[in-house]
């Protein structure tokens, strides 16, 4: 087979997700090359911005490294601007070099229409990248800042008043993470929440039209309920530096315009001599192949096919992924003699947040709303990225939606943040790390040195003088109490009354099964009773010194569990089962080894299993 060479250019939806199946199906043959080319070194989740924009979560939240997302695969990536792609050479041509092709996959996407509105480009902030959603946030909180010390009360109600053009996904889901946003600026600003004035407004007579009306009339309820107001039928005709005119001449002032009103084809496409349609999309057919140039593929945004007459494919995430999939199909179709697939967009339904905590779907006509409905947007995100391959970011997800929110935006409110101070933490934390010494170290040394050498500090040399014959290291005595252990030929006591009043009378039938068939014997439990003894004394030490305590207190917890479920943990001992729960929260950070080590280690296996993160990829 001759060499073939294949550039992808963007790293959007649908670009990622081209590069993944031709980088899987390829793995292993050395005459494909595949290149991925994007003007960053990160991959952007779209549908998150507005949680940039409000200040829910932090910009790296949205920013997927593409190293992270390619490393260990045989895609090179390249940080550059593509300036030409030349047909007849089959050439792409970017600011700093030439990447010949036999495919080429267009993925650039799409960027914000302004309709030729006067005023847009000058005085208007997009949400269609992740420098729009930087620009807007430093301008909102620059303004607010700004308007806290106004003494004009007309500019100062311009200045905190913030309006959204649009009432797509975009324009709801921005302008209801505001809504909780609100609170913040003023609080961090001292005004009143109530001087921030919200407005939606659309030139059709109804909002978010993509969803039924039973799904949109709860979002518009929760809007209004909330304070924002909205201004139907009523198109936006200029926008002024501090005021947006309406089309029957009234004027809103505002120095902030958020417009979601629309998006077009990248007009980086401009020149590169391909038929156009509708809002500057250009044309492909089934297989998501450009009419015009064999082996040139559009996908995401950026490609116009019509599923049905006069109605294109939807540019939404869903379509920008199967699009991408279908087009490295046929590729790989072409490459190996198969037959091509046509394209057949299976959309699953519609999610709209609405804030962190409300919002409103319809999912294959499963009508949700509320609490739930963001929750299953939660598991669609979680899910994207593991279709990606991503177990990392799945994880980084999960920290900064559901553990490093503030101010309770968060579907759970504040009940899994960890940004409490775990500084008070330590005095439980050294507490239960000395229960598990005790515990260890009265099997190492036998109960009767032991108390007698920690009942007074003059006792302790007794520790150095050796260990006792009851010790679990040298008894021949299996101090648990299982049934099937404890026979004349064992020589097994009583020693296990030691654990006084259990909370269980006796094992349940299913745990004693579980722990017939890992203590079969006399001999296997022996065994077993001396790797206790180091175990409990190694969680101890982790827990005191705050080393890997997430582990050591699930070590605990686990180890506590076991105790109850066989009838020898007491009622004066149960308190460590959940003090060991209340651990688990990162508790090693403060005044601990976890400090230093957690990070270096993380660290360390980042680099080695996703290599070194870089702002700029040159690749070869």
């Amino acid at each position: 087979m001759a060499n073939k060479n294949i550039v992808i250019i963007g790293a959007g939806y649908a670009g990622v997700h081209a590069a993944k199946k031709l980088a899987k199906k390829f793995k292993k043959d050395d005459s494909i090359s595949i290149t991925l080319i994007d003007r960053h070194s990160y991959h952007t989740m779209m549908t998150e911005l507005h949680e940039v924009a409000t200040h829910r979560v932090e910009p790296d939240a949205i920013q997927f490294d593409l190293r992270r997302l390619f490393n260990r695969t045989k895609v090179n990536l390249v940080t550059d601007n593509v300036t030409h792609v030349d047909h007849d050479t089959k050439t792409v041509k970017t600011e700093n070099g030439e990447y010949p092709f036999d495919y080429l996959i267009l993925g650039m996407g799409a960027e914000p229409n302004d309709f030729k509105t006067p005023g847009v480009k000058e005085h208007a902030f997009t949400l269609w990248s992740f420098e729009d959603a930087i620009r807007l946030r430093s301008h909102i909180e620059k303004t607010v800042a700004a308007a806290a010390v106004e003494h004009n009360e007309a500019k100062r109600r311009a200045m905190l008043t913030f309006v959204v053009c649009g009432s797509g996904f975009t324009g709801i889901e921005l302008v209801g993470e505001f809504i909780e946003w609100r609170d913040r600026l003023a609080i961090d600003n001292k005004i009143d929440p109530e001087e921030i004035t919200l407005y939606v407004v659309e030139a059709a007579t109804t909002i978010l039209n993509m969803l039924e009306r039973r799904e949109a009339d709860k979002a518009e309820a929760y809007l209004v309920k909330n304070g924002v107001k909205i201004l139907k039928n009523s198109p936006i005709v200029e926008v002024r530096e501090d005021e947006v005119v309406i089309m029957d001449k009234s004027t809103i002032p505002t120095y902030t315009l958020a417009w979601t009103a629309g998006i077009q084809a990248n007009s980086d496409t401009a020149e590169y001599g391909m038929e156009k349609a509708h809002a500057r999309r250009l044309k492909v057919n089934q297989y998501m192949e450009s009419e015009q140039y064999e082996g040139v593929y559009v996908v995401g945004d950026l490609a116009y096919f019509e599923e049905e007459e006069g109605k294109p494919t939807p540019q939404i995430v869903e379509a920008a992924e199967q699009t991408g999939s279908t087009a490295a199909k046929n590729i790989i179709a072409d490459i190996t003699g198969g037959e091509k697939t046509a394209y057949e967009g299976k959309y699953h339904g519609i999610m709209v947040s609405i804030g962190a905590r409300y919002g409103v779907a319809n999912l294959m006509g499963i009508h949700l709303s509320g609490w739930f409905a963001n929750f299953v947007k939660h598991l669609v995100n979680l899910f994207y990225l593991f279709t990606i391959g991503s177990g990392y970011y799945m994880f980084k997800y999960v920290q900064h939606e559901f553990f490093q929110t503030r101010d309770k935006r968060n579907i759970f409110r504040n009940l899994l943040t960890r940004y409490g101070n775990v500084l008070w933490s330590l005095p439980l934390r050294i507490f239960v790390g000395a229960f598990w010494l005790a515990e260890g170290g009265a099997k190492l040394w036998g109960q009767e040195i032991w108390q007698k050498a920690t009942s007074s500090f003059s006792d302790l040399p007794l520790l150095f003088k050796g260990i006792g014959e009851d010790s679990w290291l040298r008894t021949s005595t299996v101090n648990m109490t299982y049934p099937w252990l404890q026979d004349p030929t064992s020589g097994a006591t009583d020693a296990a009354t030691d654990w006084a009043e259990p909370i269980l009378s006796e094992m349940p039938g299913w745990f004693a099964w579980i722990m017939e068939i890992m203590m079969p014997n006399v001999e296997v439990a022996l065994f077993m009773q001396k790797m206790m003894v180091f175990i409990e004394i190694a969680i101890g030490l982790a827990i005191i010194f705050g080393l890997f305590t997430w582990l050591a207190n699930a070590a605990s917890v686990a180890f506590l569990t076991m105790f109850t479920l066989s009838a020898m943990l007491g009622w004066d001992k149960v308190w460590a089962l959940p003090a060991s729960i209340a651990l688990m929260n990162g508790s090693g950070r403060t005044f601990g080894l976890d400090y230093w080590v957690i990070p270096y280690v993380q660290n360390k296996l980042g680099r080695f299993w996703y290599g070194k993160e870089q702002s700029i990829y040159r690749d070869k």
